[in-house]
């Protein structure tokens, strides 16, 4: 057991404090506070991982924990997982994520920039906690031991532990949760709360499911109405989709925009984003949304029917645009006057993507990002390359997690 002095945030739900000259991330902690931590990992050279295991004194950020399964008053190989920033004030939440954002783009990008992470807009969120952060969650994935017990994983292992809350979800999801219930022969339960129609238990088998026809649902964002599998990826909290639409429409800068181009959406899924863009500046609109989903590319298709100019290509994003440079000239004259739209998974774009978006040199780029120093990264990529950061917005799309969504338009230098 060490005692220790919190300095700071880092990236990934932990803090930095230092013993001997050694630089250890804590868990659980918060800047300012003095803990008692054992530690966990003590592996690397450089630094060591340590679990806060007493608060001897306390941040007054620091509250009671949204979800006492996850609490410091436990053991830190019995504290539920997925609530990492729940024992911290949301306010300070949203401050520190700022942190992490604008430390990662000072560091990665060389941008000195203010970073404010604004909550949900409740009136696109019903249900959902801003007081506290909880209640926002539609879906959610409990493990099942051996034993068929279920419950989330602890923090930062596979152990599966037992909980009689789950306040993270919608109201719909924690009063279907099967907490007390025992699944033998599972490996998960999914629980999904679609806007659309009644929420679902989904028990997914150790062995391979057969292939068949794959269970449907439907979101509506707005007035419009989105048909994508039960499995399939769409944005967790309730308000994200329509706050994401509403960010991309209006950091699309309009006197850059023009709809005849080859306009696109970068792994554009079921086609959000594309239809965000078709819904602002019209049905005429010439846009393509690329995914290397095939269910997904399918289900965009349909999504964007009414749009004469939208098309769905089931494509790597990378295989797709080396494609675009082996066209020719006349393929990217379109793309010089486009805006492109990208929504990267966690890892980000990469510096395979940057570099061929940017040989394409559309006029302006929107890019959707949930994680900090990856979009970081990828901003100093573009930067390089003539891109320059034009505006910023950050969401909290995650309350008591570390994770922070980013929504950001970089537009080409002459």
């Amino acid at each position: 057991m060490i005692e220790l002095e919190i300095e700071r945030v880092a990236h990934g739900g932990v803090f930095v404090a230092r013993h001997d000259g050694r630089v250890v991330f804590v868990a659980d902690a918060i800047p300012g506070e003095r803990v008692a931590a054992r530690v966990s990992d003590q592996g690397k050279e450089r630094f060591w991982r340590a679990e806060t295991v007493e608060v001897l004194e306390a941040s007054p950020d620091r509250r009671e924990h949204v979800w006492s399964e996850a609490s410091v008053d436990r053991a830190p190989e019995r504290r539920a997982g997925g609530a990492e920033f729940g024992h911290i004030r949301i306010e300070r939440q949203r401050e520190l994520k700022g942190e992490v954002l604008r430390e990662a783009l000072s560091r990665m990008a060389g941008l000195e920039v203010a970073v404010e992470v604004a909550p949900v807009d409740p009136a696109l969120a019903p249900g959902a906690s801003l007081d506290d952060g909880t209640g926002w969650r539609t879906r959610m994935r409990l493990h099942v031991g051996a034993d068929g017990r279920v419950g989330p994983y602890a923090a930062r292992s596979h152990t599966i532990v037992p909980v009689a809350s789950v306040p993270l979800a919608v109201p719909e999801l924690a009063a279907l949760s099967p907490l007390g219930d025992r699944f033998p022969g599972a490996s998960a339960i999914d629980l999904v709360a679609p806007s659309v129609g009644d929420p679902a238990i989904v028990m997914a088998s150790v062995e391979r499911m057969p292939r068949g026809v794959r269970p449907t649902i439907e979101e509506r964002v707005g007035d419009r109405t989105f048909r994508l599998d039960r499995d399939g990826f769409w944005q967790v909290h309730r308000g994200a989709a329509a706050t994401l639409t509403r960010a991309v429409q209006e950091l699309i800068d309009g006197d850059l925009f023009d709809p005849r181009a080859a306009n696109h959406d970068l792994y554009g899924g079921v086609g959000l984003l594309a239809a965000a863009v078709g819904d602002r500046f019209g049905e005429t609109v010439r846009i393509t949304t690329v995914e290397s989903d095939a269910r997904a590319t399918e289900h965009a298709g349909a999504n964007l029917a009414e749009w004469l100019g939208a098309r769905a290509v089931t494509a790597r994003v990378d295989r797709y645009l080396a494609e675009l440079l082996s066209d020719g000239a006349a393929e990217r004259a379109g793309l010089r006057d486009a805006t492109i739209v990208l929504d990267p998974p966690r890892a980000g774009a990469g510096r395979e993507v940057v570099e061929r978006l940017a040989e394409l040199r559309p006029r302006q780029l929107v890019y959707v990002a949930c994680d900090p120093v990856a979009f970081a990264r990828d901003v100093g990529l573009f930067r390089e390359r003539g891109y320059e950061l034009d505006a910023l917005r950050a969401v909290d799309l995650f309350p008591n997690t570390h994770h922070v969504e980013a929504v950001a338009r970089l537009r080409a230098i002459v």
